[in-house]
């Protein structure tokens, strides 16, 4: 392998990529030669991004759906590889997070947080799942977070989530490794982006989360493309069932 992070040729799908950690996914996906689906809510949103990913070069399509109608979304996916000719990488990075204390969290607040990060996941990996197995090839990767390991107060319906993409990654893996696909997570800690902006800029938990933390910094977006672009590659080809924490030894560390 002369270039094992080359993705030339390659249909790659990532949702929740308007902006932040998906939209720093997609860039380094495309940027390694990948043709890139690019997915949001808001259609202009996501248009305006496929446009600035275009003038660097890279192949970007919009593809926009709501990752919480899940079936909706496993249509969606469907209709771009059938139009691409097949899909080689899902990245499914959309989601948000509503916190708030376990006696006053909600069931209709509890479902929708499942209904995006876990049965969107599913929906749309079984839906590339199909495809990969009848290609005998396919890289499957999504966002988890160090929340689903370590807990965080407010977060329970997150976590709860992404601990069950983490079990999900695990028996997907076990499944479909024999068809030549990887079942992947990345579990980031602390990044600075739109959604973190309003804690990124709280001076006592920014100092907070750089003292707990032993790379003494948040992490950039880009650091996260990266790790994608390692999973999605032929360099990742035998990291299979893996949560790959990216989180500056946060997790590592008691902190004291």
């Amino acid at each position: 392998m002369t270039h094992p992070f080359k993705l030339d040729g390659r249909t790659a799908l990532v949702t929740g990529s308007s902006r932040g950690l998906g939209l720093a996914i997609a860039r380094a996906l495309g940027a390694a030669g990948a043709t890139v689906a690019l997915n949001g809510r808001d259609p202009g949103q996501v248009e305006a991004v496929v446009q600035e990913l275009t003038s660097e070069g890279i192949r970007a399509h919009a593809v926009p759906f709501d990752a919480g109608h899940s079936e909706a979304a496993g249509h969606a996916l469907d209709r771009f590889a059938q139009g691409q000719g097949g899909l080689d990488i899902l990245v499914h990075n959309a989601g948000h997070g509503r916190r708030n204390p376990v006696v006053d969290y909600t069931t209709q607040d509890w479902q929708t947080m499942l209904d995006v990060h876990l049965t969107a996941g599913f929906v749309l990996g079984r839906a590339a799942a199909r495809r990969m197995v009848a290609q005998r090839h396919g890289r499957i990767i999504y966002t988890s977070s160090i929340v689903a390991a370590l807990g965080r107060r407010g977060a329970v319906a997150y976590a709860a989530a992404k601990g069950g993409l983490d079990a999900m990654v695990r028996t997907m893996a076990a499944e479909l490794g024999p068809d030549g696909i990887t079942v992947n997570a990345i579990a980031p800690g602390y990044f600075e982006t739109a959604m973190t902006r309003a804690l990124h800029e709280d001076a006592e938990f920014h100092a907070a989360i750089c003292a707990r933390t032993p790379a003494g910094r948040w992490g950039r977006p880009e650091e996260i493309g990266w790790a994608a672009l390692y999973l999605a590659s032929d360099a990742g080809a035998y990291v299979n069932g893996h949560v790959l924490t990216v989180d500056g030894g946060m997790s590592a560390t008691l902190g004291i």
